[in-house]
């Protein structure tokens, strides 16, 4: 555990490692880690999704396959909620795959401002909102999803690095290898 969680983090984190342990038996246990990252995850799959019910049909199965893989969760120093994004990353790759539907991406002003900022010094946002969406159409999967979670929900490096299991540091070199794939795109046409 790293010098920057508080005590209460700490506590927090101890509890809910009970709540894990105790779910394992008694499913009525785990209902207040559902209840505390319900809405987290509701949110993280509706960006990516798009659909309500889809969205909805997603997050019921990241709570299931987490619930029936709690006993292969082990406690590494990474919050429990990284295990779950990752699995609501997976479930919805699984569902693009599945259904062959187009990922869904939400670009909105506010947050694409600073991306526009890393990927060129023009002055024209209309410019980028013409090009991102078919520079984003070529990234891979996974590397949307460090674009995503870094610009469009402005989660911290270390934040991404626990969600795919990494450092903080690898995930920083992935988003810029990733943002200079982009640059490359972006000034292609």
């Amino acid at each position: 555990m790293d010098k920057t969680h508080s005590a209460t983090t700490v506590a927090e984190i101890a509890n809910e490692m009970d709540l894990l342990k105790q779910s394992a038996t008694d499913p009525e246990a785990f209902r207040p880690v559902y209840e505390k990252y319900f809405k987290k995850i509701f949110a993280f799959v509706r960006h990516r999704v798009g659909d309500k019910m889809t969205t909805a049909d997603i997050t019921q199965q990241v709570f299931l396959k987490a619930w029936m893989g709690l006993s292969k969760f082990q406690f590494k120093g990474l919050p429990f909620s990284s295990w779950l994004y990752r699995i609501a990353i997976n479930e919805c790759n699984d569902y693009f795959r599945r259904t062959k539907k187009m990922r869904y991406v939400a670009l909105e002003d506010a947050d694409i401002s600073h991306l526009f900022e890393e990927l060129t010094a023009e002055p024209s946002l209309e410019h980028l909102h013409l090009k991102l969406p078919d520079i984003l159409q070529k990234l891979l999967p996974d590397e949307l999803h460090f674009i995503e979670l870094r610009y469009f929900e402005k989660r911290s490096f270390k934040e991404i690095g626990e969600i795919f299991g990494i450092s903080d540091v690898n995930a920083r070199v992935k988003t810029y290898r990733i943002l200079e794939k982009m640059k490359k795109h972006f000034h292609e046409n």
